[in-house]
């Protein structure tokens, strides 16, 4: 029984970690069919953020308030991976709309650029990161250990999906993004500036992921390829759950990280995540269009 609870909180673990790196580009990619191949890149933007601003606070701050880092680091890595969004739509992505193939490889050539940057910043080897007193050891359930710092990670990404939900169904910007996801045309002649929208929505999207970068500091030492570890995965999180849809999101992510734990448990780590990418190619041979299909109001071109 231990055991098996032990495997279903390392599926859920793995999930919400997947689920808070795939946020951000479910939001873009559903919106603007942008395939960004730098989203790894802007994860990677914010966890040199949280170890920049660890470090200034090793230099700069008394001890007693070291644990504070981690906390205002989530905000900052928020607002300067929404930054670097922005630069990237406005320099080169709002020129590349309804071009995938060169959206692509356009966003490919900028993570490897971002990657170097880096390098040369920062230096290739990986550096790490010390995680706050209040997230070391893990609650005792019997003879379970869970780790705190995989139980937050968990509660950062419901908190995430949850303002993310409240932003598209409670606010009026979130009904311009909704009305443009369904259909531009008519949001344009209703007086939404789809301009706007996108950069908007970008911003967003790199910002969550700028958050992601955050948590998984938590998890081990960081370096310039981080994000490129994730971003298959994340790719896979938004087709099976299907585009642009939230619900979806959260059902792919946990979906994920359920069987490729229970495959790994039972096979090793690469058996597991070929019977992983197996599941999911037998899956969309049944739904096409993922789990959660996007309805819309434009006639099919």
């Amino acid at each position: 029984m231990s055991g098996t609870i032990l495997t279903l909180f390392n599926g859920l673990s793995l999930g919400s970690i997947l689920l808070l790196i795939a946020l951000g580009l479910a939001v873009t990619f559903g919106l603007m069919k942008v395939i960004n191949m730098a989203h790894g890149e802007l994860i990677m933007i914010g966890a040199y953020v949280t170890y920049v601003i660890q470090s200034l606070f090793l230099k700069y701050v008394p001890e007693s308030f070291f644990d504070l880092y981690f906390l205002l680091s989530i905000p900052i890595a928020f607002f300067i991976a929404a930054g670097f969004g922005i630069l990237l739509e406005v320099s080169l992505i709002r020129f590349l709309y309804k071009r995938p193939l060169d959206s692509l490889l356009a966003t490919y050539g900028v993570g490897l650029m971002l990657q170097q940057l880096a390098r040369s910043i920062f230096g290739a080897p990986n550096v790490g990161v010390q995680s706050p007193s209040f997230l070391n050891g893990g609650l005792t359930i019997g003879t379970l250990v869970l780790p705190y710092s995989r139980l937050f990670i968990l509660s950062l990404s419901i908190l995430c999906l949850v303002a993310i939900f409240l932003y598209f169904y409670r606010t009026t910007n979130g009904r311009r993004v909704r009305a443009v996801m369904q259909n531009r045309q008519m949001a344009e002649c209703l007086g939404v500036q789809t301009r706007r929208v996108d950069l908007a929505t970008f911003a967003i999207g790199s910002g969550f992921a700028g958050i992601a970068g955050c948590a998984l500091t938590l998890l081990g030492p960081i370096g310039p390829t981080i994000g490129t570890y994730y971003i298959i995965d994340a790719f896979m999180v938004v087709v099976v759950g299907g585009v642009g849809a939230l619900v979806g999101a959260v059902v792919g992510a946990f979906g994920i990280g359920f069987f490729n734990t229970v495959f790994e448990f039972f096979t090793s780590a690469t058996i597991g995540k070929v019977l992983v990418f197996m599941l999911i190619i037998a899956f969309l041979q049944w739904r096409p269009s993922g789990l959660v299909s996007s309805r819309s109001r434009a006639l099919d071109e």
